[in-house]
């Protein structure tokens, strides 16, 4: 284990899979059709399963292709959330909240450049997966069993309303499918852009 995963570690402890299961499902009970925290745990059930297509994958290709899908999730959903839903974690008084938040996240980026860098089916890559997907579900955890949920319960409708349509709009710059921009509909983008072509994925942003 590196000296980051053992910090990760050390910072992000565990959590059951029935706490987890608990955690999402008082977020869905919290949530509303389309607001911007049914579509942030959308976004998470989309994460869990690029997890674990990536450990399934049995080729390098088919790996790799995986782990593009999950960089790509990781990224948009990531992004979104540090525009729109972090700020308004902070302005709300939860500024400690934001600040880790922030720091788990690049955390994760910095592993996904490192597993771009390795061979996808040696079992040093599978260790490395394994620390960023706990890590990551440690994170989402933080999210859906207190962070998100109070700020549902406690935020002003105007506030909800706003963060609704923010988190749409920059998912959507990377997913496609959110509103226009200035007039220009978003694409779906995948953060692979140029360096796709020499077998290289860029590093999350």
């Amino acid at each position: 284990m590196s000296l980051l995963d053992k910090a990760i570690a050390a910072v992000t402890p565990p959590v059951s899979d029935d706490k987890r299961a608990e955690a999402r499902a008082k977020a869905r009970a919290a949530a509303e059709p389309g607001d911007w925290l049914s579509q942030i745990l959308d976004h998470h059930e989309e994460i869990d399963q690029a997890f674990t297509d990536t450990k399934a994958a049995t080729t390098a290709e088919a790996r790799r292709n995986a782990q593009k899908r999950l960089g790509t999730l990781l990224t948009g959903h990531s992004m979104a959330e540090e525009a729109v839903i972090y700020p308004a974690l902070a302005q709300a008084g939860k500024q400690g909240h934001a600040n880790t938040a922030y720091t788990e996240q690049v955390a994760a980026k910095q592993q996904m450049a490192v597993l771009e860098m390795m061979d996808p089916m040696s079992e040093h890559y599978l260790d490395k997966l394994g620390h960023l997907e706990g890590a990551v579900k440690t994170h989402v955890f933080q999210e859906e069993s207190d962070w998100f949920v109070d700020m549902k319960r406690d935020a002003p409708a105007e506030a909800q309303a706003h963060a609704t349509a923010r988190y749409r709009e920059e998912s959507g710059r990377y997913f496609g499918g959110g509103p226009s921009v200035d007039g220009v509909a978003p694409e779906a983008r995948s953060f692979v852009s140029e360096a796709a072509a020499e077998g290289y994925q860029k590093p999350l942003a």
